[in-house]
């Protein structure tokens, strides 16, 4: 790829200056507390597949170009950012405290070893299998005293891959040892995995390209980080179920108001604080007593994080977030000596965890309550989200800036989340798409020359976002225009090199590289098998209703028996071969479990494992019919049929250039009225059953 990257305008290099005259620059405790307790760390820090030989992570590039912490920020990169990024580079194995140890710069996230009297814990085994059993191995290395403690325990904080993707890497090689392991995660983890990162997987891992630039090159004008670590590896994500379930009652009592739930794990005692609907849906932090060490999971970590992704998720409550940090101040009660969490660096002494919590609970809180008196004086989340700026006191700490989440798009959230997406203006009620709006706007302003000729103008005096808005119209009303793709490339990479927030940095620069090269080939797909044997049948039912094509079902009608022989099943463990009556009409899938129907077209029957298989795309629909490895009674047509009706998701589909027809895509593209006159073996061969169907979509990969 030809590298036609601009540099930084005049413009840039001056807001860029301007901000860093407004930072506190004399504050390094980070730098000493991001080294401190340093051990070891592999040299390079490269991690591959063994049996692929494919580099799953790299942490070395950025080390080449970002070079020591007194390296002076390029012109292309904001100078918070550039800070944020060094703090993010030091990788390796650390003593949090004696007994407690993490591997840091393994991932995005972090991985915490804790050495009970009878085995290892592990808190948040990374994304990849690749990369936490490296960083298992590390500490192996250099804690050869414990070489006796197997792994006995994994706690999963909360539902983002990120935090379970790898317990895969660390579990003991023995069948029976690991049989034995205990997996600990807060109350509704499982349906939250599979919701947030499955069913709306693909748009998600989409746009995730996007937030966190795996595409971009690691230099001075590309991707220099995320905000809350490096990046993210391509490794293997697995997903084991948990065996216990931190419920709200399940070993609750009550330390100074608070409702904590108690548990002895490997030795060790926990005192563990649900804080669902926090960062994520289900979350929690928790204490060890005996430690004096406090894991605050991802409710706190070193900036502001995200009221609502930019990669998609469902919006999280501010107000509810400061609250859990409020009550983790109560319950702690200044017992605490060192803090933890799944990402960045810890903190030690009592009164500076607690200043450091109290910060991020007034952080939350600002952003919740002062998005609200706004909105009750009648303004709209953009109009909030141009004038929100942070007290003083906030804004100074390095903690509390926007690297991954932010104060524009945090205040737009929480005013998602109190009014929706309407900002109450009728004109904007029923607006017109990009793609129908586009080509009138460039009309009225007298044409494309016209809009460059003003979008030029405006980029000569730093407008970046007007000249890009300007400009957006031409590329939508005209795709192949390529002189205004060039511009708002040139207006989006400026934006990219002012921005503090590491996604938003990432957001721009992505855009860019498409206006000016195109978008990539998605890779191929990639579905976990472990993720897909964790989800239960109904988990399983509700992503294929997820794929139905619903307007091609019209009149039909298709009900089938399902019986899938599974000794496993979390949701039925005294029946194996618990029946679910499916039934695909007026374009809707239901399910039923327990209940089947005499007059079904079609009864289907095969092992959990077979449909595993067939769901990671390893086991072709018409290799598993032909093998006989599906047993079917009735209409194998109606079967067919109905696999037929299961929609491709798009992973490449466009972000900063015009969608295909929706219209198209709402009908279906493939015509079918007349399919089931057609013989069986003539629908065995049809395209979209003889290729390996992968029915859930890539994991995407975020917090």
């Amino acid at each position: 790829m030809t590298d036609n990257r601009n540099n930084a305008s005049k413009i840039t290099i001056a807001r860029n200056a301007a901000m860093a005259s407004r930072l506190n620059w004399q504050d390094e405790q980070s730098f000493s507390d991001a080294q401190k307790g340093y051990i070891a760390t592999w040299d390079p820090l490269k991690i591959t597949d063994e049996k692929t030989g494919a580099v799953v992570w790299n942490i070395q590039p950025y080390l080449d170009f970002e070079g020591s912490p007194d390296t002076p920020p390029p012109l292309t990169v904001n100078p918070s950012l550039w800070r944020q990024a060094h703090l993010n580079n030091f990788n390796g194995l650390f003593k949090v405290c004696d007994g407690i140890y993490q591997l840091r710069a393994f991932d995005m996230s972090n991985m915490t070893v804790i050495e009970g009297k009878t085995g290892l814990i592990i808190i948040d085994p990374l994304i990849s299998v690749q990369c936490a059993k490296s960083g298992l191995e590390l500490y192996r290395n250099n804690r050869p005293e414990t070489k006796k403690l197997d792994v006995t325990a994994v706690i999963y904080t909360h539902s983002h891959v990120d935090h379970f993707g790898g317990v895969e890497g660390i579990m003991p090689t023995d069948p029976k040892k690991k049989k034995k392991v205990r997996i600990y995660a807060p109350d509704g983890f499982l349906e939250h995995a599979v919701s947030e990162n499955v069913y709306a997987g693909t748009a998600m891992g989409r746009r995730a390209q996007y937030m966190y630039g795996p595409l971009l090159r690691k230099d001075a004008k590309g991707q220099v980080d995320t905000g809350l670590g490096k990046g993210q590896s391509t490794g293997d994500v697995s997903l084991y179920q948990p065996t216990d379930v931190i419920t709200s009652t399940d070993g609750a009592e009550t330390i100074s108001g608070v409702v904590v739930q108690k548990k002895t794990i490997a030795g060790v005692e926990v005192l563990f604080h649900l804080t669902p609907g926090s960062e994520a849906p289900a979350e929690m932090d928790f204490f060890f007593p005996s430690f004096k060490a406090f894991c605050a999971a991802e409710n706190a970590t070193h900036n502001m994080h995200n009221i609502q992704t930019l990669r998609g998720a469902n919006v999280r409550d501010a107000l509810k977030w400061s609250k859990y940090l409020a009550e983790a101040m109560e319950f702690l009660g200044g017992k605490a000596e060192v803090m933890f969490a799944s990402h960045h660096w810890p903190i030690w002494g009592r009164d500076n965890i607690h200043g450091f919590l109290g910060r991020q609970r007034d952080m939350y809180r600002y952003l919740n309550d002062q998005t609200l008196r706004m909105l009750n004086k009648g303004y709209t989340g953009i109009e909030i989200a141009e004038v929100f700026e942070m007290p003083e006191g906030l804004a100074k700490d390095w903690s509390c800036r926007g690297y991954y989440g932010s104060t524009s798009h945090n205040s737009k959230a929480v005013y998602d989340k109190y009014l929706g997406w309407f900002d109450g203006d009728p004109a904007n009620l029923h607006k017109l798409t990009s793609e129908e709006a586009a080509p009138k706007y460039v009309a009225l302003m007298g044409g494309a020359a016209q809009v460059l000729k003003a979008a030029k103008k405006a980029s000569k005096k730093g407008e970046y976002r007007w000249a890009a808005e300007l400009i957006r119209h031409v590329v939508y009303a005209d795709e192949g225009h390529w002189e205004a793709k060039k511009l708002e490339a040139e207006m989006l990479e400026q934006m990219g090199y002012q921005a503090e927030n590491a996604t938003w940095r990432n957001f721009y620069l992505q855009g860019t590289q498409e206006l000016r090269h195109g978008i990539a080939p998605a890779p191929p797909k990639k579905t976990s098998p472990t993720l897909i044997a964790a989800m239960t049948m109904s988990m399983i039912f509700d992503a294929f209703a997820a794929k139905l094509i619903g307007p091609l079902v019209r009149d039909a009608k298709i009900v089938m028996n399902w019986i899938i022989k599974d000794p496993n099943d979390s949701e039925n463990p005294k029946n194996p071969n618990v029946p679910y009556l499916v039934v695909v009409q007026d374009g809707v899938l239901n399910y039923t479990k327990n209940k089947k129907d005499k007059r079904a077209d079609v009864t289907i029957r095969m092992s959990r494992d077979t449909l595993n298989k067939l769901m990671s795309g390893e086991l072709p629909l018409q290799v598993a019919l032909r093998g006989k490895l599906i047993k079917v009674t009735g209409n194998v047509a109606a079967l067919l049929h109905f696999f037929l009706l299961l929609d491709d998701a798009d992973p490449s589909f466009p972000i900063v250039t015009p969608r295909s027809d929706a219209r198209a895509a709402w009908t279906g593209v493939e015509k079918l009225e007349n399919l089931m006159e057609k013989s069986v073996e003539k629908l065995m061969d049809h395209p979209k059953i003889a290729k390996a169907r992968d029915l859930i979509g890539e994991l995407p990969r975020g917090c």
